[in-house]
């Protein structure tokens, strides 16, 4: 017992010092930093760099948004001294996010519509199946993606027409909708029960699909993609998708609350 105590130490050690240099290079890039700039800077093998990350972010330290890392809410109670229950909060809803990620095997997407504007709250993603990149704002291009669009169909017509004079409709891609009453055409067409799929209109080389969701008096969505050349994956993953919201719900719903 002693010598596996004692070898378990040193590994204990390192993981933490590992960490601590990714926490330090995330703190120098107040703009965020990619995975692989982390690692290139804290001296780690990316596979590393990307179990650390991955661990940080569940915990609070991190936060990823579009693709790049930044100091997360736990450093900041850290510093503050700030009560744990946001931080619960959100530990609950990654915990059901990485679930949902990990039974339907495709990246998870959570998205709210908010005080007029597209949010997205939250990706559980990993290398093996990485989120869509935002290369273009998700806010200012809901009518180009699914979640967008799935967030938009919810809205009453005026609201939905409030959004598209802030955020006008503008072709993305050779497959996005090419104007305003076409999809105000195509939004009307689809209610507001039922999935939304999209291929190829936000993103070259993906397809996604979203599923609308309640979150308390919240419109809500989650959202999966799968690159197109595994197409035929998307309808059995939103399928194993509908069935694990119900499971999500009351930690979405909590999440939004605080």
């Amino acid at each position: 017992m002693a010598t596996a105590t004692t070898s378990a130490a040193p590994t204990l050690i390192g993981s933490v010092r590992r960490a601590l240099r990714l926490l330090e290079s995330a703190g120098a890039h107040p703009n965020g930093a990619p995975a692989k700039q982390l690692a290139r800077e804290a001296g780690l093998p990316l596979p590393t760099a990307y179990h650390l990350l991955r661990t940080l972010t569940h915990e609070g330290y991190l936060r990823r948004e579009k693709g790049v890392f930044f100091l997360g809410d736990a450093v900041e109670r850290l510093v503050s001294g700030a009560g744990p229950r946001l931080g619960r909060a959100r530990r609950t809803m990654a915990e059901s996010m990485e679930h949902c990620r990990d039974v339907i095997g495709a990246p998870v997407y959570f998205a709210i519509y908010r005080e007029g504007e597209i949010e997205v709250v939250a990706i559980a993603d990993s290398p093996a199946a990485p989120a869509v990149a935002e290369w273009a704002d998700f806010r200012e291009t809901a009518h180009a993606h699914a979640i967008g669009q799935c967030l938009l169909s919810q809205l009453d017509e005026d609201a939905r027409r409030d959004h598209l004079d802030r955020h006008p409709v503008a072709p993305l891609t050779p497959f996005s909708v090419a104007d305003r009453r076409t999809l105000l055409s195509r939004l009307g067409a689809m209610g507001r029960s039922g999935p939304v799929f999209e291929r190829q209109e936000y993103a070259l080389g993906q397809v996604c699909a979203a599923v609308p969701i309640r979150a308390g008096a919240t419109i809500a969505a989650l959202a999966t993609s799968v690159p197109v050349h595994q197409e035929e994956k998307l309808l059995p993953v939103v399928e194993r998708l509908c069935k694990e919201i119900g499971n999500m719900i009351g930690s979405l719903e909590f999440s939004i609350s605080i």
